[in-house]
Formats: C-alpha cells, structure tokens, sequence
C-alpha cells in the first residue's frame, strides 16, 4: 500500500531519504531535492508541501515538491516548483506519480488557488491546458577539452578565443557577493527587479558543493561577468548569471560559459544544461549560436478560478509601463523594493 506523507522543514533524516531517492530517479531533477523546502520557506516565507509517497516497508517511491503563492498581483497559485524550470511529480511508476498529483489537486482546491501548476519536461498531460512558452536547451559534454571547443559553432567559438586573447580568467568565489553586484546591474538594465542577495546566499548554503558561482575578471582582476550554477548527478546547469555592461566588447560572456564547460569537461561531467528561455528572445537565440538545439518543456495547468493560462512574464504588454519604470529607478532603491515583488512571480 503506498501513502502519501508531507517533508516538514528541520526533518533531516525524511529529507536525507527523500534525496537518496531523487539521486536514484532517473526522471529527478536538481529541482526535486528537498533542499529547496528551506530555500522556500526562510527565504521567500511561502508555504511548501513537499509531498512523497512511501509503501509499507517505508521506502520512498516518488516525490512532488509544491510551491504555494498567494499574492494579489500575480495571483494564487501551487506550482511545482517556484523559482526552478523543472518540476512535477517523479515516481517509480505511474500508479504513484498519479497518486501524488491526486493529492496536489486535492490541496489546492482546500488551499482556494487560483490554478495548479506543473512544471514537466515532457508531456505529461495533453488534455490540461499547456504553457508552451518555455524551452530547453540540453546539450553532451565531450570527454576532450578541444573537442568542445570545436563544438561550439565558428561565430561563437570566435567570441571564445577573443575572450582568451583578452586574457581574461575565471575564478571560483567563495560567496555570492561579486556575483550579486553584476546580476543585480544586469537585471535592471533590463527593468526587471532582482531576486534577494540573501537568496543567493542561502543557494550557496544549503547544496554546498553543488552550488557554485564562477566569475570572470579582466587580466587587471575587475570582476566582468558571473555565473552561479547547480550540479547534479552528471550534469552542470548554468543557472543566473549577471554582466557588466562592458562584458561584451571583452566577450566575458562567451568566456565564462566555456570556462564553466571546460571545467565540468575536466571534471567529468557529461550534460551541459544551459537552461530555460522563452522563444524568441535573447538567450534563445544565444543558446542556439552556442549550437545547442531547444527542446520544448511543458507546463501543465488545472485552471479553479482563472479561464486562461496566466502570462506572469516580461513578455505580457501589461508589464511594459513597469519594465521601462524600472529601468528608470535608482539601483540601490530597485535592489531594496525589488525582493518584495520578485518573491510573489515563482
């Protein structure tokens, strides 16, 4: 018999078991670890329900970590999971997977949210409403140093070794604090508010090791561009980054995302995850130089009481007027009001 049980917060040996059972799924994410129950609830002071399902021996067989927000601009929702890319329900089979869905509808139709969402890789649900707006771009890490150097197509391997003639160089910093200076420029450059510093810090806390921030310095040692990236398994997953506006003309951020492939190369590592990006911008046409091909992520949805699929994004017209305000706004009073808009977007 399978039951349905909740991870509660400072429950270390359910959490210890609950991680050994995502490093063991082959359908488990770096999004699925429990740690990200802390990150939730002392970070951001939102509810999660952490669901797993054990049978009578006491083993783990599958696990949903839920998210709950309930904010009057962005609306009240359950998700799975706030502030990751990947989600939902990871079973050993789908009799469990769909057990731990039946209990996530059931306690968002107790808790009143306006809809559920689960963040899926495949497609999971093809009769639930789907945002399609999102892809990812997955690529294999090459055993040989220079084989991945030859991967990365002419135009963008150029920027590479103009970035090496540059003699730029990447650092492993023990803290979030470099990067938290050129991610928060970053973001507001290009109006949208930056997540807390106390985030990053509690990133680099709570997964230790697997959560590593590398930053790009001039020959002359000042800090260009910084990335801070997850592990997992056999994959490394670049996952915010931040510039200085004078990053491009150095090509500091073509150099850190080898340096950050040329790292996990000697390491051993076997994925290069470059993340989530809404089509048609930036990042997606970026990722594609980089000669990695996108691959859709499908975000199902149980609407109770909205008609359609909420657009929480920079790309809805409706947030345009704060976008170009934004822009406007002295950084160190964006920096200060922006973690008590961000905590509410998920």
């Amino acid at each position: 018999m399978t039951t349905i049980c909740r991870l509660l917060p400072n429950d270390a040996a359910a959490a210890a078991r609950w991680d050994a059972f995502v490093l063991a799924c082959p359908d488990a994410t770096f999004f699925h670890r429990a740690g990200w129950l802390a990150i939730l609830t002392e970070v951001f002071r939102h509810d999660g329900y952490f669901l797993y399902a054990q049978n009578d021996a006491g083993d783990i067989e599958g696990v949903l970590p839920l998210g709950h927000i309930n904010s009057w601009l962005f609306g009240n929702a359950l998700t799975s999971l706030p502030f990751t890319v990947y989600g939902g329900a990871v079973a050993n089979t789908p009799a469990v997977a769909q057990a731990l869905e039946q209990e996530a509808q059931a306690i968002a139709q107790r808790l009143g949210v306006d809809h559920l969402e689960l963040r899926y890789m495949e497609d999971r649900h093809p009769d639930w409403p789907t945002q399609d707006l999102y892809v990812t771009f997955r690529k294999e890490i090459l055993p040989a140093e220079e084989a991945n150097m030859l991967a990365i197509p002419r135009k963008q391997r150029a920027m590479v070794r103009k970035g090496i003639k540059n003699n730029l160089r990447s650092e492993i910093d023990a803290d979030a604090n470099r990067f938290f200076a050129l991610f928060a420029d970053n973001v507001h450059r290009h109006g949208t508010p930056a997540l807390p510093k106390k985030y990053f810090q509690a990133l680099l806390r709570v997964f230790g090791p697997d959560c590593e921030v590398l930053t790009v310095v001039s020959a002359e040692g000042r800090p260009l561009s910084s990335v801070l990236s997850f592990y997992f398994r056999d994959e490394v997953l670049p996952y915010y980054a931040g510039d200085d506006e004078s990053a491009r003309d150095l090509a500091a951020n073509d150099f850190k995302y080898w340096e950050l492939m040329r790292r996990a190369c000697v390491r051993g590592l076997k994925v290069f995850d470059y993340g989530r990006s809404k089509k048609g911008t930036g990042p997606y046409a970026f990722k594609k130089n980089w000669g990695f091909e996108p691959t859709q992520l499908h975000y199902a949805f149980r609407l109770y009481k909205r008609d359609a699929i909420p657009q929480n994004n920079p790309n809805n017209a409706k947030f345009s007027l704060l976008i170009a305000t934004w822009r406007r706004m002295p950084i160190a009073l964006a920096n200060w009001l922006g973690p008590f808009i961000v905590r509410n977007l998920g």
